[in-house]
């Protein structure tokens, strides 16, 4: 198209200014390096071929095994002093952490909970909560069910303005309504735990610090004592506190500060050491207990001594199967096909899981189960 007469001629176009040819040298040349490194890293990974298999792609393992691959020498390090100088000068423990109050850790998830886990998740673990104990009814055995409320609901005066999902935080009376309904015997902690005079969490832990794992082992003991028909005959040798030791929470390491300069992290807990034993003869006719009491928790069964402060004021030895990591089932999950060969002493299943695990997907095994059902 002609210019209209008159106007002036246009420019020609500007040539590319020196710094953006020298920028975007760098970057062809920062790219290239990335990629020929990180071929060079694959091609030496020697990744197992079934990690590659077309199902692991589909669950994500394989992805996982190629960034595992990927990762620089000095990766760890370099995470390390990214996370350190975050919660030095920003305050911020990553995506699985909130920092409340100076020093305070608070797990995420028991503050919001993960997409996709709304009334329908909470609707089906009412069906796998029946399915369960009638199950275990069928056999004879009573079973009695513990959740243990959120740190960020009972350290509440620690949270510093942490907000929580109001929905989430309901959850728990109305799991306590559906127990009810079905008729499964259960334990409140909310009433035990709340309102203590010191913290019942550790500071930089999501579960129960001594005081607060003897406060529920009491009220646990309270509820099943009854369907058990009195306390048992064992006797226990309760040590006396010891000394207080430094303790490394689970929420600095999924901070990723468990390994960081003592100034750069939050300040350790620290917890007395105690021995809680169950008292033996030590002759060779002395026969260990029936068992009478099995423990099927997530790992708050598993800290703190709970299991054993929970044996002693039962008066029986409590035989523990608890899992870190169950979260809402995974213990159970993992007992009931064997329960064929429980011993026939067995009365009491206590399932324990934390408040959170009610707002946490379903795992392919609660899933499987479903399937079962339907």
């Amino acid at each position: 198209m002609s210019a209209r007469p008159g106007a002036p001629a246009p420019l020609p176009p500007a040539a590319p200014a020196r710094a953006h040819i020298a920028t975007a040298v760098v970057v062809i040349v920062l790219l290239v390096f990335g990629l020929a490194s990180g071929a060079w890293m694959l091609a030496h990974a020697r990744l197992p071929a079934a990690s590659l298999a077309p199902a692991r792609w589909a669950d994500g393992e394989a992805g996982r095994a190629i960034n595992d691959a990927l990762k620089l020498p000095i990766q760890a390090q370099a995470d390390l002093a990214s996370a350190a100088v975050r919660y030095r000068f920003l305050g911020d423990t990553g995506p699985q952490v909130a920092l409340g109050c100076p020093d305070w850790l608070f797990y995420r998830d028991g503050l919001r909970p993960p997409a996709g886990t709304g009334d329908a998740v909470f609707a089906q673990r009412t069906r796998l909560m029946q399915h369960w104990s009638q199950q275990l009814k069928a056999q004879g055995v009573q079973l009695l069910v513990v959740v243990v409320p959120d740190k960020s609901r009972i350290e509440a005066s620690h949270t510093c303005g942490l907000r929580h999902s109001a929905p989430m935080r309901a959850r728990l009376g109305q799991w306590q309504q559906a127990l009810a309904a079905a008729g499964v015997p259960s334990t409140d902690l909310l009433p035990v735990l709340q309102g203590a005079s010191e913290p019942v969490f550790f500071r930089t832990d999501v579960h129960m610090n001594r005081i607060g794992a003897q406060r529920a082992a009491d009220a646990v003991a309270a509820s099943a004592l009854p369907l058990l028909g009195g306390r048992g005959q064992q006797a226990f040798e309760v040590g006396a506190p010891g000394p207080a030791q430094s303790r490394m929470g689970d929420l600095i390491v999924l901070a990723g500060l468990e390994h960081a300069p003592p100034r750069w992290r939050p300040a350790l807990d620290r917890e007395p050491v105690q021995v809680i034993e169950p008292l033996r003869s030590g002759g060779l006719l002395d026969d260990t207990p029936p068992v009478e009491v099995l423990l099927l928790g997530s790992s708050n069964g598993r800290r703190s001594l709970f299991a054993e402060r929970l044996g002693n004021a039962l008066g029986r030895e409590v035989w523990n199967q608890s899992l870190d990591g169950g979260q809402f089932s995974g213990a159970l999950l993992a007992a009931l096909p064997q329960r064929a060969q429980w011993p026939s002493s067995l009365k009491l299943v206590i399932w324990e899981y934390s408040e959170m695990a009610l707002s946490l997907p379903l795992t392919d095994g609660e899933q499987a189960t479903l399937a079962e059902i339907d």
